[in-house]
């Protein structure tokens, strides 16, 4: 097969992981020494192979539909061309019930430990990680099972773990040199509590309200908050205000925020560079003015 500009496809499926090492091999051999490699996991409701739902052909792709109005191709504005920086795109499939998502995500992490360690062995360098929602729960199953420096950062966005998990998950040795920028705001609290009460019974708080500790390597960064947005601004890097009251996707769909990710994939930006602000308060997105929500044209719908 002719190589391309093109992600590595690699798919989670009942048998394990499906990957083309060969032109793996061929992809990392070529790549320069400094360049980035970066596995990109989606989250629920997308499948391989499903249709339109296929992640592939969404925002796992360099050329998602024109129609699709949540496909923003992270390969393309992350600079993942093969060259520059190659990109990984991790499939599995989340087209089904949140309950048994929930469980195949926890499972997909040894997929993504797989694919870390094919990394390294060839080339001795670790992967990056850019997951949205139950990517992030995959992303963080992969640090138990996953060697030392094999798996270098992660950024989530708009993740959907618990705190408990994700904790437990930093503990380990692949935990505890992995560096985790956690994007996350206000308009996610919906989803989160949905995760938590329907997921959770309510006993459990989602990552998506914070970690709730103070870790060296694990970076809280709020996207909704004023003194964020004036401190990213100063970085070089503005975001436009968030549109909506409610949207699962703006952490990538807002525009400025995927130029974010690729100077920290590409050194350019440092982690401890980032604004280190206090979150809003919850449901501060929705109760504007102490006025309940009512849905309408802000809200960001499946």
């Amino acid at each position: 097969m002719t190589d391309d500009s093109r992600p590595i496809r690699a798919d989670m499926g009942p048998d394990g992981l499906k990957l083309d090492r060969e032109r793996l091999g061929r992809k990392l051999d070529l790549l320069p020494p400094t360049a980035p490699v970066v596995v990109m996991i989606h989250g629920w409701r997308y499948a391989p192979d499903f249709a339109r739902d296929c992640p592939h052909g969404s925002i796992l792709s360099l050329d998602p539909r024109p129609d699709d109005r949540r496909a923003v191709s992270w390969p393309r504005h992350l600079g993942l061309n093969g060259t520059a920086g190659l990109g990984i795109a991790l499939g599995w499939n989340a087209k089904c019930d949140p309950w048994r998502a929930h469980w195949r995500a926890g499972r997909t992490g040894a997929a993504l430990a797989e694919i870390a360690g094919l990394v390294h062995a060839r080339t001795g360098r670790g992967v990056q990680v850019i997951a949205h929602s139950l990517g992030a729960r995959v992303a963080l199953a992969a640090l138990s099972q996953s060697a030392t420096d094999h798996i270098t950062r992660m950024i989530l966005l708009a993740p959907a773990e618990t705190r408990g998990r994700a904790l437990a998950a930093m503990g380990t040795p692949a935990g505890r040199s992995v560096e985790v920028i956690n994007v996350t705001t206000r308009e996610n609290d919906l989803f989160d509590a949905c995760f938590e009460w329907g997921i959770h019974l309510g006993l459990r708080t989602s990552i998506g309200q914070g970690l709730g500790r103070r870790l060296p390597n694990w970076h809280d960064l709020w996207i909704d908050q004023a003194q964020t947005l004036q401190a990213l601004a100063a970085l070089g890097h503005p975001l436009t205000a968030p549109p909506r009251r409610i949207c699962h996707w703006s952490p990538y769909l807002r525009p400025g925020t995927i130029a974010l990710y690729r100077a920290l994939i590409e050194g350019r930006l440092a982690v401890r560079d980032l604004p280190l602000n206090r979150p809003g308060r919850r449901w501060s997105r929705l109760l504007l003015g102490g006025r309940g929500w009512q849905p309408g044209p802000d809200a960001c719908h499946t």
